[in-house]
């Protein structure tokens, strides 16, 4: 993959276009939502994508953060990292073929009923597998014609609602003057903004952080095909801040113009981007069209999320699996050809399997359990970011994280606090019996359980520790 791709297939990782961040604003309000949107990059996503940029450009090897806290803290603890993101992974992808759904059924409900939604959501894991084992770069090349076609019914979205909600035409202003004209778009402009201000009738702030959180994580997925990336030391730390910069606007951007529009801030839930450009672009050819835009956008948003995040996941089982640590079943790849590396085709098919399988969860449940199980994985990475920096100074960083040690760890202070206030968000979703973080906790603390049993199955085993080349 070169730049391009990469930075295709680094967004589907993260965010796949506005789809997602519907129950952020019917949770929190567009003032809340829109501010939400603004800091919790500059708190969770900047510090990780420096720190992605910085490990990665570093170790550019297949497997990603698994080699990087392997390296960092040994073994058992690399293990733990791929335990961890593995596990979330089972939470985490069964959330985009439920959107695909989701937003098929909003113009074709009778193909979604029943059986009929688990057959489309199975067909997205087969068809994105099938993808996924035509290479990395087929991968990132599809996510860059997903990004244009996706975004555009939003950039006819996002056109219409500032004109509607700031310049359309108005019988307040037939035959008045150029300063009437002035006086009637700056009160439209105040009616925007209070507009903006309207409180909704269910507020929950802590879900609307807990989704935010999850609409801006993923950074670190790209990193374990880096081994499959030109030039990784110089376009990992590029690819990183410039979709960064992408996820942002585009999560921020169209929801300003839909508020401007004057559509009510209640009426927005997963899926409700199909409800925007109804009211937005009205009920004539125009709007029927930009509607079924909307709707073939949040299907590829399903789709996209799911394929690069299958390109993503799929090495950490491969990976694991050359270290001894899963069965050598595992390290089987597709042949490689001048224009295609090695798929590790048996790992893409035994985690489709297992994606396949956590579908019926609920969308609030699958988020509440990603968050935890993915936090811990995360933090994992920042710690060996502080200890690669303390025991490797010498290691060569193409990119780095400007400063010393200490901004090493103050980069990780803010995605520990936002993690821990996820905890507190997801005490009231439940599992069963029991609290959706506890849950997550048996899951992780199982992670030392499958250590042992690895180690003890394993053809060769992993060393104690692992020095730096040469």
């Amino acid at each position: 993959m070169r730049l391009l791709p990469l930075i295709g297939a680094t967004y589907f990782m993260v965010a796949g276009g506005p789809y997602g961040i519907e129950d952020i604003l019917g949770d929190a309000g567009y003032v809340r939502a829109l501010l939400l949107l603004l800091v919790v990059p500059i708190l969770w996503s900047l510090p990780t994508a420096l720190m992605v940029g910085e490990l990665a450009s570093a170790l550019p090897e297949e497997g990603g953060y698994y080699c990087w806290v392997r390296r960092a803290l040994g073994g058992f603890w690399g293990f733990q990292e791929a335990w961890l993101s593995l596990a979330a992974s089972i939470f985490d992808m069964a959330i985009y073929p439920v959107i695909f759904v989701l937003y098929l059924s909003r113009v074709a409900p009778s193909l979604t009923l029943g059986y009929r939604g688990t057959l489309w959501e199975l067909a997205v894991v087969l068809g994105c597998a099938a993808w996924n084992l035509r290479g990395a770069k087929a991968v990132g090349e599809g996510s860059v014609g997903m990004f244009a076609v996706l975004l555009a019914p939003f950039v006819v979205m996002v056109a219409a609602g500032f004109w509607k909600g700031l310049f359309a035409p108005s019988p307040i202003l037939a035959g008045s003057n150029m300063a009437a004209h002035a006086l009637t778009f700056g009160a439209r402009l105040r009616h925007g903004l209070t507009l903006l201000q309207a409180p909704v009738a269910a507020p929950s702030f802590a879900g609307a952080v807990s989704i935010t959180l999850w609409n801006y994580m993923g950074w670190d997925n790209a990193s374990t095909v880096a081994q499959e990336v030109e030039a990784p030391q110089r376009n990992y730390p590029r690819a990183m801040l410039i979709s960064a910069a992408l996820v942002a606007a585009t999560y921020i951007v169209p929801l300003a113009a839909v508020g401007l529009a004057g559509i009510p801030a209640d009426q927005f839930s997963t899926g409700a981007w199909v409800v925007a450009a109804r009211s937005i672009a009205g009920p004539g050819v125009f709007g029927t069209a930009l509607v079924l835009a909307v709707v073939a956008g949040g299907m590829l948003n399903g789709t996209g999320m799911f394929n690069a995040l299958m390109l993503s996941y799929a090495r950490v089982p491969y990976a694991l699996a050359k270290d001894g640590l899963l069965p050598r079943f595992l390290t089987r790849t597709t042949r490689p050809s001048a224009t295609r590396a090695p798929v590790p085709w048996a790992s893409v098919l035994v985690c489709g399997v297992a994606w396949a399988l956590a579908l019926r969860l609920s969308f609030e449940r699958l988020i509440s359990i990603d968050l935890v199980l993915y936090g811990a994985s995360l933090l994992l990475e920042f710690v060996a970011l502080v200890v690669l920096r303390l025991r490797e100074p010498s290691l060569v960083r193409p990119f780095r994280i400007p400063g010393g040690v200490t901004v090493s760890i103050l980069a990780g202070v803010g995605p520990a606090l936002l993690i821990a206030f996820a905890l507190y968000a997801a005490r009231g979703e439940r599992v069963g019996p029991l609290p959706a973080p506890a849950f997550a906790a048996l899951v992780a603390v199982a992670g030392p359980a499958a250590y042992l049993v690895a180690r003890l199955g394993a053809s060769r085993r992993l060393p104690a520790n692992h020095p730096p080349p040469g």
